[in-house]
């Protein structure tokens, strides 16, 4: 390693918040970030950026962090590129991480790729892998390209920090423990409110249902199978009585019969809950890379020779309007009789 890169040191997770509430991915980005520091010898650290935001450093001790670099200022209140850009850059630039880890949600994505061009290095978006080089100890990134046709595994061997933003529901959590002990760190900011070209006047919320998918234990997803919009009806009998929730392919979200938020697969969200029912889904690979990793897989297709099947535990071959139904039926019996 050269006299430049050597100056660097300690992975950093980007603990991103939302009005005061950590985001999901940040628990999963800190259980790969310790796995990653002690094949580094490094240092777990996470950066803390928002308004009143200091309170949340000892919940990222509980998951791991042995340090929380916190970045206080009213003017961090809601995200702006310009601000949350700056910020970080300036403590990149201060404390020299060796490894910055952000989550692909619409921030990270967002956000780190401004970064990577502040401080002149590299980015790896929407890694679904990651591996420390035992040779060298360099990251070694896996993502999806050409469609998901292929894995391609990405290194930054002449600049730092190496970066990537890491796609929901890829990486296991980290384990809460409430005795972790650690090390708050108050970064000391140089912000104007002249840094931010961009102000927000107002932040309206949508009212319709967005599904979150990520943390669902069961998901029963919807393709172009279902024949018509309405066929998402039975899809939602049959997550209701599961206790579980809706998703479905991209095909059935282009056809505008279901809201991108339900969209598992490379250009929707990656999920892996206890149970995965795919019905009516072909089984593209653009697909499977979304939904894989699931503990049980079931598939229903009239279709015996369909991709899906490749992949799943359990596979039906039937008419999904005779088979969903029959299903709702024999678990609704069954819950009645456990009540």
């Amino acid at each position: 390693m050269d006299n430049l890169t050597s100056q660097y040191k300690d992975v950093w997770v980007f603990a991103e918040q939302r009005h005061g509430v950590i985001t999901p991915v940040v628990y999963e980005l800190l259980g790969e970030g310790k796995k990653i520091a002690g094949e580094t010898g490094s240092d777990l650290c996470a950066l803390l950026i928002g308004k009143n935001v200091s309170s949340l450093a000892d919940e990222l001790i509980m998951y791991g962090a042995d340090k929380v670099y916190v970045a206080d200022d009213p003017l961090l209140e809601n995200y702006t590129t310009d601000g949350y850009t700056k910020v970080f850059s300036d403590a990149i630039s201060k404390y020299k991480p060796e490894i910055v880890l952000y989550g692909a949600t619409h921030i990270g994505r967002d956000l780190a790729p401004r970064i990577a061009a502040r401080v002149n290095t590299g980015l790896t978006a929407d890694c679904t892998k990651l591996e420390v080089d035992p040779e060298d100890k360099k990251l070694k990134q896996t993502r999806p390209a050409f469609g998901g046709n292929l894995m391609a595994t990405i290194i930054c061997p002449d600049h730092r920090p190496q970066m990537s933003t890491v796609r929901p529901g890829v990486m296991e959590k980290a384990a809460k423990n409430e005795t972790n002990r650690g090390t708050v760190i108050i970064v000391d900011l140089k912000l104007q409110a002249e840094d931010i070209r961009t102000r927000i006047i107002n932040i309206i919320k949508s009212k319709k249902n967005i599904v979150s998918l990520t943390d669902a234990d069961i998901i029963v997803s919807g393709g172009k199978g279902l024949g018509c919009p309405e066929g998402f009806n039975l899809i939602k009998q049959l997550a209701d009585v599961l206790g579980g929730s809706v998703g479905a392919s991209r095909a059935a979200v282009d056809a505008g019969w279901i809201d991108h938020s339900n969209q598992v697969g490379q250009t929707g969200t990656t999920v892996k809950p206890k149970i995965y029912i795919a019905c009516g889904i072909s089984g593209a690979i653009q697909h499977l890379a979304g939904m894989s990793q699931s503990d049980i897989i079931i598939a229903i297709n009239k279709n015996p020779d369909a991709p899906i099947f490749s992949v799943a535990d359990y596979g039906i071959v039937g008419d999904l309007n005779q088979v969903i139904p029959m299903l709702v039926e024999a678990f609704s019996e069954h819950r009645t009789q456990t009540a």
